[in-house]
């Protein structure tokens, strides 16, 4: 690995703070797009929290002094199919560094299908975090960039295990609420 990668803790020290999201997702199989705003919470949190704990129980792993627990809070409004949804959610991530730009990030919940999932990571050398996650029927691939040091992109997209066909694909712009900064 080359010296000046970003590396995965300065990758998720960047992310810390709360980001207004916009996102796209189209459905493929079915010819559909829907629309949704969000408030993203995304801090740092004790690698004792029983959450965290508890998915690493699950994993049948222990604590790793390198590891990384993080919590994503979100509110989403979205669009779908003509009535406004207001939902909010949380996952716990724990990444745990294989070296300075790679790993396997363990979760609570997956993106794709709600399990507690494991996935493959690694901060390539634009500096963009790549989470590839196999789940029972289907394969999601996520690609975070940073724009700027307040707004960030992601790209996913969801693929059909059995014939790899691409089911859905998505971009967010996240922007950071500067206003969060100032606490």
């Amino acid at each position: 690995m080359t010296k000046n990668l970003t590396t995965i803790n300065q990758f998720i020290d960047k992310s810390i703070g709360e980001w207004k999201s916009i996102r796209s997702t189209h459905t493929l199989a079915f010819q559909e797009f829907e629309n949704s705003t969000s408030q993203i919470f995304i801090k740092h949190i004790n690698s004792k929290n029983k959450k965290v704990v508890e998915i690493l129980n699950n994993h049948k792993l222990s604590l790793n002094l390198e590891s990384i627990a993080i919590s994503i809070k979100w509110q989403a409004i979205s669009d779908w199919e003509d009535h406004d949804i207001n939902e909010g959610d949380e996952t716990i991530l724990i990444f745990l560094p294989k070296d300075e730009n790679s790993g396997i990030v363990l979760r609570n919940k997956g993106y794709t299908e709600s399990i507690i999932s494991s996935s493959n990571y690694f901060v390539d050398e634009q500096s963009n975090l790549h989470i590839n996650t196999f789940y029972k029927s289907t394969v999601s691939e996520e690609r975070i960039s940073f724009l700027s040091t307040h707004i960030r992109s992601r790209f996913s997209t969801i693929r059909n295990l059995e014939n790899n066909s691409v089911i859905q694909t998505s971009h967010t712009s996240e922007i950071r609420n500067l206003a969060s900064l100032k606490d």
